[in-house]
């Protein structure tokens, strides 16, 4: 009962469960925002997925489906931006790489957390939750920049 009661104060203190924005939407609602997006911000493509550059404070629309993340985000070292995540179709894990940071992904919801990019480098986006047999080829990439 103790480590029950404890639970909120490693929520607000402890940074265990980031706080995010929290929204229903539909798969084809998001689609539609993270196609506006692309469009807005595209500066190129990495092995077809669309590889997008927003400005600092932008907010940024990354959507999981089988077997794939997109777009691939370029972003800047110290910025800050707000991250939505949903998926188009079924459960998906957002794990990013090397750095300890998961969240499920739910069809008809975004997720918007706020993020600001410590470090540069090249951080993978990798699926934990089973998608089916393409899972384990489900990876994603943000690009960090000084």
């Amino acid at each position: 009962m103790i480590m029950f009661a404890i639970m909120p104060l490693w929520h607000w203190k402890g940074g265990q469960n980031p706080s995010g924005i929290r929204g229903r939407t539909t798969p084809q609602e998001f689609r539609q925002r993270t196609e506006r997006f692309i469009q807005e911000y595209q500066v190129g493509t990495e092995k077809g997925i669309p590889v997008v550059q927003p400005p600092p404070g932008a907010d940024l629309y990354l959507e999981a489906s089988m077997w794939s993340w997109r777009p691939v985000l370029k972003l800047k070292k110290g910025a800050s931006y707000t991250l939505h995540l949903s998926s188009f179709d079924i459960n998906h894990g957002f794990s990013l790489y090397p750095m300890n940071l998961n969240f499920q992904v739910v069809p008809g919801y975004d997720y918007g957390l706020k993020v600001m990019p410590n470090r540069s480098g090249d951080l993978r986006i990798i699926c934990n939750e089973f998608c089916g047999v393409g899972h384990h080829i489900m990876t994603g990439k943000i690009l960090v920049e000084e």
